[in-house]
């Protein structure tokens, strides 16, 4: 196992761990995240996005990673959540591809994608089947997202 591969699989043993603080540790101080729920979250945003998403699972999300494959500068790992969508209390089980770059033995980057039609009909039945495949809900997503993490950001 690379040195990458192992900060790979310490981040998503973390996660399945519901351990937000070791997640956060994984990454760099200026690191980019980005996924098509929340769009670009920047340095301690990422970090307190996690840490939103474990708290509102209670416990009851299931990660599992795959496919943890690292050089020196960039890497790369498959992941499944299955959960309840805190919105509508519906099951989704979301497959995600990740991508990494590396700086100072730390995640600098960080690109977590999924279809977000599959997830949207998972999390809203025949609302999402019907308008997650447009733009306009993906964006409507996305705020709400966004919305929920600077609640979040300032509940703290």
């Amino acid at each position: 196992m690379t040195p990458n591969e192992a900060v790979i699989t310490k981040f998503y043993t973390a996660f399945a761990n519901s351990d937000a603080q070791t997640m956060s540790e994984c990454y760099h101080p200026k690191v980019h995240f980005i996924d098509p729920a929340f769009g670009l979250l920047k340095d301690e945003q990422v970090s307190k996005m996690w840490k939103m998403l474990l708290l509102k699972s209670k416990g009851n999300i299931k990660i599992e990673f795959s496919d943890v494959k690292a050089d020196d500068f960039s890497g790369s790992a498959k992941w499944v959540a299955t959960y309840n969508f805190s919105k509508t209390n519906r099951k989704v089980v979301n497959k995600i591809r990740a991508e990494f770059i590396f700086q100072d033995g730390l995640i600098i980057k960080h690109i977590d994608d999924f279809d977000v039609w599959k997830w949207s009909k998972q999390a809203f039945g025949l609302t999402g089947y019907l308008l997650g495949w447009t733009g306009f809900f993906q964006k409507k997503i996305q705020q709400q997202a966004l919305l929920s993490l600077n609640k979040f950001e300032e509940s703290k």
